[in-house]
């Protein structure tokens, strides 16, 4: 037995000053990590995740209603999918690096050349592929979104690290763990808080620009309209700082649980906790004087920073990243136009972008309509049913001179408004349902706008609708023969259906009917 013991031990102890040398030790380090990172791209969960997240960035990037991408968006939308990547990570790296304590072989690892802390080292490196995959996934996503025709503005490398980072801290939290308690519950139990956390929106900060929601790995900020990068006051470098010293730390902290207790482990963990803090302190000062005085600029006097081109008979300004969507701005005005009749084809307009970010990004108030003669509002969102809200703007003021006068509009010109914004929609009906708060095609209804919504009574609804299944040309010739009558106030639902021929009932204006 003493000849065997002596047979055991003879090995650990000719390794540690001269059997193999640091540089083996450490070579044996990366292939037990390459090891490692093999067996963890094959577990379940993991397979899962991945799956899962490919399976998310499709939906995402493959929907026809993203066709019209702003990138300072696009670039925040690649940070949720890869928590689902980090948590299984976390689960099974614990999991990894408890297999020995489960299987009871522990005690085998005394006559190898790598001590415990060395194997933590090589567990916190197998999550490195993971997070180079997820960082290949998260450039693919926003590479689709930017090279789209209709893609806008500008993204930040900052918030792309963001998910990457994360997956690489979610697996450090995993080796932690494995070396801090040796039950397999607490890895699952921890994803469980996580999800409570990230997922169920349970993080008292979760959502907020300021303060302790900055410690939190991803931070949604983005409201429901896009807004100008530099109006966005988001820490992004500073809170990959975080990420990236804190994911360091947690390792380092590791490495010092397991034994690793040398001189350079205690100054790099040292440094390592000095760039988290250093960045944890600095994302959570709150927005900026300049950006706070930069969003009241471009709520209240957005021409200080806008940029404005002449089309024919429009102006249309913009802050300058959205200067490429002009033309398709200008597309929908021309469209609008050429179904008035009068003077409207050649009235002065000026389509001016607004935003209202005063009071944080999250803010989804209705823009106050504009008195301006001739001016229509259009906002940072375009595709979908924001096109028929924009055309809806467009015909308001066309017949009725301004925003704040279309908004108020409760007899037959509202049937003018409808017909000049759908008419030439590829599907007018379509069109009509979703700029509807209700999805309706009958009865009475809201219709969605930037603005204050205008309103359609259920006779309106009939006639527009009997407008639409017309032949075309009849109804545009029709329009422009009685324009001046159409577009005088107090015209009735009743007269309109007259002179466009459309017969039947239509009931009394009375807006909300």
């Amino acid at each position: 037995m003493t000849a065997a013991l002596t047979h055991t031990e003879q090995p650990a102890s000719a390794a540690a000053p001269a059997g193999t040398g640091a540089g083996r030790s450490w070579a044996a380090v990366f292939t037990l990590a390459g090891f490692e990172a093999r067996r963890l791209l094959l577990r379940v969960p993991m397979l899962l995740a991945l799956s899962l997240y490919a399976t998310w960035i499709g939906w995402r990037t493959l929907r026809p209603s993203d066709d019209y991408p702003v990138l300072q968006d696009a670039d925040r939308a690649t940070q949720s999918g890869p928590l689902l990547v980090g948590l299984a990570v976390l689960l099974c790296v614990n999991q990894a690096a408890l297999r020995s304590r489960r299987r009871d072989t522990e005690r085998h690892f005394a006559v190898l050349a790598l001590s415990p802390w060395r194997r933590t080292v090589a567990h916190a490196l197998s999550v490195v592929p993971l997070a180079l995959f997820t960082a290949v996934a998260v450039t693919v996503q926003f590479t689709w979104e930017a090279v789209k025709s209709g893609a806008v503005g500008r993204g930040s490398p900052a918030e792309l690290l963001t998910g990457p980072l994360t997956v690489l801290l979610f697996g450090a939290v995993g080796v932690l763990l494995a070396r801090l308690a040796s039950s397999a519950v607490a890895a699952p139990l921890l994803v469980v808080v996580f999800l409570l956390l990230f997922v169920a929106g349970a993080f008292p900060f979760a959502g907020r620009e300021t303060g302790a929601a900055w410690l939190m790995p991803v931070v949604t900020t983005s409201g429901v309209h896009p807004v100008p990068s530099g109006l966005l006051g988001r820490p992004a470098a500073w809170h990959v700082l975080y990420l990236a010293g804190l994911a360091l730390t947690v390792v380092l902290l590791a490495v010092l649980v397991a034994g690793g207790r040398s001189r350079t482990v205690q100054v790099a963990f040292a440094g390592a906790l000095t760039l988290a803090v250093l960045g944890g302190v600095v994302q959570t000062g709150g927005v900026t004087a300049a950006t706070t005085a930069a969003r009241a600029r471009a709520s209240l006097t957005p021409e200080k920073d806008q940029t404005c081109v002449r089309r024919g008979p429009t102006q249309y300004c913009a802050f300058p990243e959205w200067m490429p969507r002009v033309g398709d701005w200008a597309r929908v005005v021309d469209q609008v136009r050429a179904l008035a009749g009068g003077g409207a084809q050649g009235r002065e307009l000026l389509v001016r972008q607004r935003v209202e970010v005063r009071y944080g990004l999250d803010d989804d108030a209705a823009l106050a309509p504009s008195t301006r003669p001739g001016q229509v509002t259009v906002g940072t969102s375009w595709g979908g049913n924001r096109v028929p809200e924009f055309s809806t703007a467009v015909a308001g003021v066309l017949v009725a001179g301004d925003e704040k006068a279309a908004g108020e509009l409760c007899d037959g010109r509202m049937v003018t408004v409808m017909w000049l914004s759908l008419g030439r929609r590829p599907d007018p009906e379509g069109a009509l349902r979703h700029v509807r708060l209700d999805d309706s095609l009958t009865g009475s209804a809201v219709v969605l706008s930037r603005t204050e919504p205008l309103t359609m009574t259920a006779g309106q609804t009939k006639v527009v609708r009997a407008l639409l299944h017309r032949p075309f040309y009849g109804v545009v010739a029709r329009v422009k023969a009685h324009w001046a009558e159409l577009t005088t106030p107090g015209v009735t639902t009743a007269r309109v259906a007259e002179l466009l021929g459309v017969p039947g009932s239509v009931g009394a204006d009375r807006c909300g009917e």
